[in-house]
């Protein structure tokens, strides 16, 4: 299984980019925070300075550009509120790349809009990929511990302030795309535990969150043309793993089927409740932008499914 990231790479070559500007901003009305209030944990040097790129229009992803930021090192979260009634649900969401960069508005922002239009907070993660020079030291877990050390510390956090945000503890998920669909696999399975000596109250919060959505996730098998699941993630997967919906394709030639299969089949012999929909078509990095293709209809298969667990109403 090739990284998204290396995919991306040919179409840098091919197609050039727009423009870089320095520092990635949500949208007004939204403020980023640091979610490690000190010393950032196991830190690896980074390449270069934090910048967003924006996508050559020979380069678009449904008819549109796209964005993508590179060299993070300093982990945010921007919290986005419901914009009709608030569900008490809250969903934290992790962008894709391949660990080397996040589609921030792709598989980000584009999200939080969808989200917040259902009654659902969005708590989107800009989560650490230090950049391509440190590729496969910065890659999947458990070879980085990175991307999940921020994943936990920003569920805790979540956790921690529901109360305050008016969002319930108990629906607390998970959601990602490509490497950030791992990350919701690696969240699901290593939340026993902070990979981090504790900084405040929030770390002494749970991590486990209560459902997770993995969209064309990877990382997850041994090989090409394998089904054997990862052990990293094999070995953790038990009853109390969250309840989980899987997405892919079957011409998704960066992330395989087999990967989803594999993680489908682990989860079920588990007891794990678990709803998987697979599509013929639709390929890789689709996002939540429409297209003529089946595949297109997965966010509100998503609502029925978090309404079946009893996360919000339908």
């Amino acid at each position: 299984m090739k990284p998204l990231f290396f995919v991306l790479c040919a179409v840098f070559a091919a197609c050039g980019l727009i423009a870089q500007v320095p520092v990635w901003q949500p949208s007004p009305g939204h403020t980023q925070v640091l979610i490690w209030p000190g010393v950032v944990p196991d830190a690896l040097p980074v390449a270069g300075p934090e910048n967003e790129t924006r996508m050559a229009a020979d380069s678009l992803v449904a008819g549109r550009p796209w964005a993508y930021v590179g060299h993070v090192s300093q982990p945010t979260m921007t919290v986005y509120a419901p914009v009709k009634e608030n569900t008490g649900a809250a969903v934290v969401v992790f962008p894709g790349g391949g660990y080397q960069i996040l589609a921030i508005d792709l598989e980000g922002t584009e999200v939080c809009d969808w989200l917040t239009s259902r009654g659902i907070t969005c708590v989107l993660l800009k989560y650490r990929v230090p950049g391509e020079g440190l590729y496969p030291k910065s890659g999947p877990y458990p070879a980085s511990l990175m991307a999940l050390e921020d994943a936990q510390r920003t569920v805790g956090l979540v956790r921690f302030h529901a109360e305050e945000w008016h969002r319930d503890p108990h629906k607390i998920g998970v959601l990602g795309f490509s490497a950030g669909g791992h990350l919701v696999t690696a969240m699901s399975t290593h939340f026993r535990r902070r990979l981090y000596p504790a900084e405040d109250a929030a770390d002494k919060e749970s991590c486990r969150p209560d459902f997770a959505v993995a969209v064309y996730p990877g990382h997850l098998s041994l090989a090409d043309n394998s089904f054997a699941l990862n052990p990293d993630i094999r070995v953790h997967i038990t009853r109390q793993t969250p309840p989980t919906f899987l997405l892919q394709n079957e011409d998704d030639h960066v992330d395989r089927v087999e990967d989803s299969l594999s993680y489908y089949a682990a989860l079920k012999k588990a007891g794990v409740p678990v709803e998987m929909h697979l599509y013929a078509q639709g390929g890789h990095a689709f996002g939540l932008r429409r297209t003529k293709l089946p595949v297109t209809g997965w966010p509100q298969l998503v609502e029925v499914w978090l309404a079946s667990i009893g996360m919000i109403r339908q």
